[in-house]
């Protein structure tokens, strides 16, 4: 299954059908009046979120989605059937924008969810319905109204509490392997995750988060280095950033360096993105004498002025995971205890994250436009090649 985050749709609900013009023609009834049925209202168009999908990838391939039209209105005063409604299953986390007018529609972020996209037309009028007492034989009759026409934007952003950041290789595959089911591949070159991985991470029974891992990012992602920055818009969902550093880099780079260049990118990226909650984790700590171990982890976060959460782990040993992800799970029950019991919080909330889904379309559109810049020669769109759609992983527990 290749995993497409994003796909452009054109759906056109139905036609209402046409009022009928007929009169009762029976013998022994020598007036028999007007008869003519109205028309049946055209198909609407919805969108249904579905747990069991999580790629766009069928809607590569066919683009365009219409509704059954209504059928017109018959005489003995019979109505036209009513056009059946079209349901396109979409995955759990899709945000639906119109193209022509840039408006966000609907967020599709719960299984079941449903969102009229499409409106069908209305129905004509039959004649029966213009028969007064000064018009006893009425002519006249309506037409059925067109059905709603949009050109769609599908954006998909997979659904997870926490997110992991970092440079390549500093080890997001191998936490998220440490912590749940999901099995990311994991090598000792940069660039091994090429897209976003899920994995249901249990503390305890009845206590378990969602976490996603996304593609390293390096310096200039921003302008479309690396992988670009393409797949941070699935960190808007989440509540807790993780920032994994690799305290001893194979290459002999700098952890500060590398934590300085992830929060440029960031910023770049999403300001409202970069000043979400983020945790700083320090890994592979494995790889330093226990002796010195504390005094150069202490040097990285004194470097770095850091005055958030700090932990140290090694995610291929499991040192260190334990407590992290039962911190984890103590955050998350608490901002979610806060926001339900406090209307106003939720709102911010969603605020925060409507301002993050703007300012991650409006880059994400701006590297679209540079690479079509750049390719002005090639009719091919990096964000819709063949390249791009590459192999998703979800594995609950």
């Amino acid at each position: 299954m290749k995993f497409v985050d994003e796909a452009t749709i054109i759906v056109e609900a139905g036609k209402g059908g046409h009022g009928c013009l007929s009169f009762r023609r029976e013998k022994y009834v020598p007036k028999g009046g007007p008869d003519g049925g109205d028309g049946g209202d055209g198909g609407s168009v919805y969108l249904e979120a579905d747990s069991a999908l999580n790629t766009l990838i069928d809607y590569r391939f066919q683009r365009k989605h219409k509704a059954r039209s209504g059928e017109p209105g018959a005489g003995r005063n019979c109505t036209g059937t009513k056009g059946e409604d079209l349901v396109l299953p979409v995955p759990v986390g899709t945000t639906v924008v119109d193209m022509d007018t840039h408006e966000v529609l609907g967020d599709l972020t719960h299984a079941g969810q449903r969102l009229k996209v499409a409106q069908g037309g209305f129905h004509g009028l039959g004649n029966t319905r213009f028969k007064s007492s000064v018009n006893r034989a009425p002519r006249q009759t309506t037409k059925g109204s067109e059905g709603e026409l949009r050109n769609l934007r599908l954006e998909l952003k997979v659904l997870a509490d926490v997110g992991l950041l970092g440079m390549p290789n500093a080890g997001k595959s191998t936490f998220i392997r440490s912590v749940s089911a999901a099995r990311p591949k994991v090598a000792d070159y940069p660039f091994t995750t090429l897209v976003p991985n899920l994995g249901v991470v249990s503390v305890q029974a009845h206590q378990s988060f969602v976490i996603a891992d996304i593609p390293g990012l390096i310096e200039g992602a921003a302008e479309g280095a690396g992988l670009g920055v393409r797949f941070l818009k699935h960190l808007v969902r989440t509540r807790l950033l993780l920032h994994l550093v690799d305290v001893a880099p194979y290459d002999g780079s700098s952890p500060v360096d590398s934590v300085r260049a992830i929060e440029r990118e960031l910023e770049k990226f999403s300001e409202t993105l970069a000043n979400r909650e983020r945790w700083l984790v320090l890994n592979k700590v494995d790889m330093v004498s226990e002796a010195d171990r504390e005094a150069h982890c202490q040097a990285i976060v004194d470097e770095l002025g850091w005055q958030g959460p700090v932990f140290y782990i090694s995610a291929l040993s499991g040192e260190g995971t334990k407590p992290l992800t039962q911190a984890v799970m103590r955050w998350i029950e608490e901002q979610a205890e806060e926001e339900a019991q406090n209307p106003e919080v939720a709102e911010r909330e969603a605020a925060r994250r409507r301002q993050m889904d703007e300012e991650a379309r409006a880059r994400i559109e701006a590297e679209r436009q540079a690479r079509r810049a750049a390719r002005e020669d090639d009719d091919d769109d990096d964000f819709d090649d063949d390249d791009y759609d590459v192999e998703v992983v979800y594995a609950p527990e």
